[in-house]
């Protein structure tokens, strides 16, 4: 199967404006975020996506793939399809741009799933995290999934899932971590539907997936990446860097 890892690359940004321009290390986020998944070696080819001549220049001038977008998107994965519609590649990994500190391991049981899924019953992959911390769990910027036993992901949401009514039971919870890997019918298939009231609601495209039936096999990690969104984030990444 051809696989290639796409990076959606928004310049604007709604908490920290420019934010994959910024300085970690010597090199710009996103030239990072590049690296880190051509280093993999994973994929058969890695793209920038962009809506920013800024961007698309920094990855290009540095010898690195990037292609413009033609129109404005709502969501990553809408970029993705647009980018990837005549492509002829089977699986396409959606990299989040501000996810600098990609683990091969990780990416690797990710895409693991296509190779073993003989019928096909995965539409797409993505990874999760098991988490403790209370501020975690609460925070909304941190999104939970909760899973089927099998796997497969029930439901995505910036609220604490599952709710506990009983202390003595011991829920777990678990920390979506963006990273997807897709079938390319799949990533076409999202382009073309529309946005329904759980996503517009929670503001989480995957939930559109779930929505039209699309199955999304959830991978657990212990990897815990640090994605930039916040000032503050940017400077926890420079000293893990």
């Amino acid at each position: 199967m051809k696989t290639i890892a796409v990076i959606p690359a928004r310049y604007a940004s709604t908490r920290f404006p420019a934010k994959l321009l910024q300085d970690l290390g010597g090199k710009t986020v996103i030239q990072r975020t590049y690296e880190a998944a051509m280093e993999t070696r994973l994929f058969d080819d890695v793209f920038v996506v962009t809506d920013s001549e800024l961007i698309y220049d920094e990855i290009t001038s540095k010898g690195g793939k990037a292609i413009m977008s033609k129109k404005e998107h709502e969501s990553g994965s809408d970029r993705i399809a647009e980018a990837v519609a005549d492509m002829d590649v089977d699986i396409v990994v959606n990299v989040q741009g501000d996810e600098p500190f990609m683990e091969r391991d990780s990416l690797e049981r990710l895409l693991s799933v296509f190779y073993t899924d003989d019928g096909k019953n995965v539409d797409l992959a993505s990874l999760m995290i098991e988490i403790n911390d209370t501020s975690e769990i609460n925070n909304p910027n941190n999104v939970k999934v909760v899973t089927d036993q099998f796997g497969f992901a029930l439901y995505f949401s910036r609220s604490p899932i599952p709710y506990q009514r009983d202390a003595d039971f011991g829920a777990k919870y678990f920390k979506h971590i963006g990273v997807y890997a897709f079938r390319k019918q799949a990533i076409m298939d999202f382009s073309n539907l529309p946005v329904k009231s759980l996503e517009a609601s929670e503001k989480l495209e995957q939930l559109r997936y779930l929505e039209f039936g699309k199955r999304i096999k959830m991978v657990k990690t212990s990897h815990m990446s640090i994605g930039i969104d916040t000032a503050e984030d940017l400077e926890k990444a420079r000293k893990m860097l």
